[in-house]
Order: structure tokens, then C-alpha cells, then sequence
């Protein structure tokens, strides 16, 4: 199939569109915790950050939809547009039914450059999501929260899955039709927005650390909530959700690989550095 193609539209809209789940978030089998399994929720840092960010992601995504003139296209933004806002319901629900430390606050006006703020979004989301999927399965693995919780939570994962998905393809889809879908051209434009991403994210991280705010979202946070918890772990986990999560998906689609080749490679340095340093040999 080729990329920047009417029948790659299609496809990756479609795929989109056949995937969406409906629910309402105030419907889903909220389960009534413990005081020791509250405690642990709301010990949880970054709630406000994830809430906020989800309320931006569903007034950027919403936005750029507008602007497109393919109603084919079109219509899939404006389903992520809604799922986005939706993640964000479901948090404040969650925020108001288990009293987490999080509230409703202004962000600042979207950017007059919308495609910008789009795409910078998306890549940003492949980012989180890359991290997220290890931090999600360790903590399921810890037992940190009831499994009637994470079931709830896998939900939003399902979901921001299908949006880079998404993503990815839609990005590779137009910048072909712009012109530049050159394969070495399209990486140089993917290394320059992850390199963004990166830098949002170190940003946060310096600010969560001055600040104590707990702005740092994702992994940077993790071992505040899970024992045993090492980097060796983590990119080991990172690796093997991200391979399940993506085999979901039909094979002609394109995946985000440029954080699964970064693990990859820091896997394989971190597990021979050590035994290296002690004059041993990697296992």
C-alpha cells in the first residue's frame, strides 16, 4: 500500500472510526475502594496534570478538525476530538468520586498555528504513551490498585493507542500529500517533533522537581508509587506492552518507532554496561 494514497486514507480512518467504543464515563463499574487503596489513589502526584492535559488535548484536537476539508478525514479528527474530551470527563468523574487532590483550572488560549499545536501534541502522545504502557503494566503487576481499577484505566490506553496510531498515519498521509513524503525527509521531520517532545518533557520534569508539584507525567513519577522499580524495568516494560499493544492493529498501518528503537537500543546498553564494568559478561 502506498503511503499518502487514497486507499491508505481510508484505511487508517476507517480502522479508527470501526475501533471507537461508546460509553459514558459515569457508566463505567467505578469500584468502591478501601482507605488503604484511597490513600494510594490520591497519593498518586500527578492527577492535576493528567487532567489538564486531557482537557487541552480535547480543545487542540477539536479545533484542528476544522480546519480540514476532507470530510473523510474530518470526521475521524473530530471522533478523536471527542474521545479526547471524554478522557477528561472521565477523569473529573474520577477526581469528584474518589476526592483526588485535582481541580478545573484555565489553560492558556490554544495557538493562533492549530496544525502546529496538533502535531506537537501527537508526537508528545507518542511519547506518554511509550512511557505509560510500562508504568501501567508494573503497576498492575504491584497490585498498587484493585484490577477492577486498571480495567478502567485500560480504557483510556485502548484508546490513546488508536490515537497514535492514528496519528502517525495520518502525518506520514499528509505530509506525502504536501509534498514531502520522501521516507528520509519524513524521519527528519519525526526526529525534529520528537526532539520537541523530549524537550517538553524534560521541562516538566525540571519544573516538578523545583516545584514539588508533581507535574511529571508518566514514568518520571513512578517510583513515589511502586517498589522494586528500576529504568531497567521500566524500558523492559515499555517494550514488550508497546509490541502487544500494536499487534492489535492491521498490519499495513504505521506504527511510531522512533521511542521502541531508542528502548531497544538503551535496553541493550543498560544490561551489558553493568556486568561489563564488572569485568563479567552479559547474560
Amino acid at each position: 500500500m502506498r503511503i499518502g494514497s487514497e486507499e491508505h486514507k481510508d484505511l487508517f480512518c476507517r480502522d479508527f472510526k470501526d475501533s471507537h467504543r461508546v460509553f459514558e464515563p459515569e457508566q463505567l463499574p467505578w469500584p468502591e475502594l478501601s482507605a488503604v487503596e484511597l490513600e494510594r489513589l490520591r497519593s498518586v502526584p500527578f492527577w492535576q496534570e493528567v487532567f489538564q492535559t486531557e482537557r487541552r488535548a480535547g480543545a487542540i484536537v477539536g479545533e484542528f478538525a476544522k480546519t480540514i476539508g476532507d470530510a473523510q478525514l474530518k470526521e475521524a479528527i473530530d471522533l478523536q476530538g471527542y474521545e479526547e474530551a471524554r478522557h477528561a470527563r472521565l477523569i473529573a468523574h474520577m477526581i469528584e468520586r474518589y476526592s483526588l487532590n485535582a481541580t478545573e483550572e484555565p489553560f492558556k488560549p490554544l495557538p493562533a498555528d492549530i496544525r502546529t499545536a496538533f502535531v506537537d501534541f501527537g508526537y508528545g502522545e507518542c511519547l506518554d504513551s511509550f512511557l505509560g504502557f510500562g508504568v501501567f503494566k508494573i503497576a498492575r503487576q504491584s497490585g498498587f490498585l484493585p484490577e477492577s481499577m486498571f480495567d478502567l484505566f485500560d480504557v483510556l490506553m485502548f484508546e490513546e493507542t488508536r490515537h497514535i496510531v492514528f496519528f502517525v498515519n495520518w502525518m506520514a498521509y499528509d505530509e506525502t500529500r504536501r509534498g514531502r513524503g520522501f521516507a528520509p525527509l519524513r524521519a527528519l521531520t519525526s526526529a525534529f517533533y520528537y526532539g520537541r517532545a523530549i524537550a517538553r518533557l524534560v521541562g516538566t520534569v525540571r519544573r516538578g522537581q523545583k516545584e514539588g508539584d508533581g507535574q511529571n507525567f508518566s514514568a518520571t513519577q513512578a517510583d513515589v508509587f511502586l517498589e522494586d522499580f528500576s529504568i531497567l524495568r521500566l524500558v523492559r516494560e515499555c517494550l514488550a506492552e508497546n509490541g502487544r499493544r500494536m499487534g492489535a492493529f492491521d498490519a499495513r498501518l504505521l506504527r511510531p518507532r522512533f521511542f521502541p528503537a531508542v528502548g531497544r537500543c538503551a535496553y541493550s546498553l543498560m544490561r551489558l554496561w553493568p556486568t561489563r564494568a564488572a569485568g563479567g559478561h552479559p547474560a
